[in-house]
């Protein structure tokens, strides 16, 4: 299994099992039953897995729940998903306790000094309020999990799309079969695909929210499969250059608001650090700036691979450096097992070069729903695909490439802003 660090701190994979299946316990007896659903608002650290996995053993749904969330915001997620039991940072639950429902059951997780030093918190700020569960000794109350684990449901994410309320997209437990089409799909986009039978060469980093669906699944399929995992409390451009080079970093998963910011760095730093373990970058979330994707080839080589996809519709093309040089501007051509149209409002394809609404699917995979929410679930559907609210078009060589927006949005840092 896999080692982890984050800051100074360091486990193993199997540490963070025990301690999921204490969780476990310790949700059961809040009253958490498969199906339910389990509130956590976290930064970037250890406690993250452990939630996300205790409750996945007893089938409950783990609900992520953004941190920059405002009151109002924070008080319908919670009533939306329906949440017994809230996991969160003691220095957010100071902040959001009023957004809380009543009845909601709350456990606060100390804010480790790391989290505290990124955001610039005095290390008071992140210990537990006087009365409340702390998260490390209530799990050391329970014992280990022993009865039959529950087939583990997706992370609800809370996306907002472009307008109204956010939308829970909501999964369940995947078949077998399923569970191997969705993982095929994300270890090719990881670039895992050609390490999984060596998963302990693989040192990758959460560099992303992970409230945010992309850095989530990264760093839950990165601890499942058993890679290194190095955690980074908060994106910092030098931070990475650092981290790449202390913990030779083979993979990493970023979005290009990332790359905007390593391409600012002087050049004096850039040249601070060694680059060369790096084997496979890989990032989604937004459009990057050709400009800036180029730059980042030149600087760190043929690493940078792309992906295209949504939280509904999971990731359905993909690009290596190589391809992108030759047709700059795309998102890839289609993943094997997807199906991904460009089509007029008929519901016919386009022609090479014409633009029109991109539709897509991941065939195999779980199905997904909005919690509570069938009507927009099947506006969400286009001739029976995924629209993910794109404007695109193919090339003559089968490359998608996204010129505009069916519908307005601002996308900050990777994530959709109504």
């Amino acid at each position: 299994m896999g080692k982890l660090w984050c800051g100074a701190r360091e486990t193993t994979a199997e540490a963070i099992r025990e301690r999921a299946q204490r969780a476990a316990s310790g949700l059961e007896s809040l009253g958490v039953r498969e199906g339910d659903a389990v509130a956590f608002c976290l930064r970037n650290e250890f406690a993250f897995f452990e939630v996300v996995q205790g409750a996945g053993i007893l089938g409950a749904f783990p609900v992520a729940v953004n941190w920059h969330c405002t009151l109002d915001e924070a008080d319908y997620v919670l009533r939306d998903c329906g949440a017994g039991v809230l996991v969160i940072h003691a220095d957010l639950l100071a902040n959001l306790r009023p957004a809380i429902p009543e009845g909601v059951r709350i456990v606060s997780v100390r804010t480790p000094p790391e989290v505290c030093a990124a955001y610039g918190l005095a290390p008071s700020a992140g210990e537990v309020a006087p009365g409340d569960l702390e998260w490390g000794a209530w799990l050391e109350g329970f014992p280990p999990w022993s009865g039959e684990a529950r087939r583990a449901p997706s992370v609800i994410i809370y996306t907002s799309g472009t307008t109204g309320r956010p939308k829970g997209v909501k999964r369940g437990a995947a078949t077998e079969e399923q569970a191997q089409a969705s993982m095929s799909m994300l270890l090719r986009s990881y670039g895992y695909a050609d390490w999984i039978d060596r998963p302990g060469e693989i040192v990758t980093a959460v560099v992303g929210p992970i409230y945010h669906s992309a850095p989530n699944a990264h760093a839950n399929v990165s601890v499942n499969i058993g890679a290194n995992v190095s955690v980074m409390p908060r994106f910092d451009p030098e931070a990475l250059l650092a981290l790449i080079q202390d913990k030779r970093i083979t993979h990493l998963n970023m979005a290009p608001v990332m790359f905007n910011r390593l391409v600012k760095l002087p050049q004096s730093v850039r040249d601070r650090y060694d680059l060369s373990s790096l084997r496979f970058v890989a990032h989604a979330a937004a459009p990057v700036s050709p400009s800036v994707k180029r730059e980042m080839i030149e600087w760190w080589g043929p690493v940078i691979n792309e992906y295209y996809g949504s939280t509904e519709m999971g990731n359905v093309t993909f690009c290596t450096a190589e391809e992108w040089l030759a047709h700059p501007g795309t998102v890839g051509r289609p993943m094997p097992n997807t199906i991904v149209r460009v089509v007029d409002e008929e519901g016919n394809d386009c022609p090479v070069g014409v633009p029109g609404e991109v539709l897509g699917r991941n065939l195999g995979s779980v199905d997904f729903t909005y919690h509570g929410d069938d009507a927009k679930r099947r506006r969400a559907e286009k001739f029976g695909l995924i629209s993910p609210g794109d404007i695109g078009y193919f090339d003559a060589d089968g490359f998608l490439h996204l010129c505009d927006r069916s519908s307005d949005m601002v996308i900050s840092g990777g994530v959709n802003i109504y």
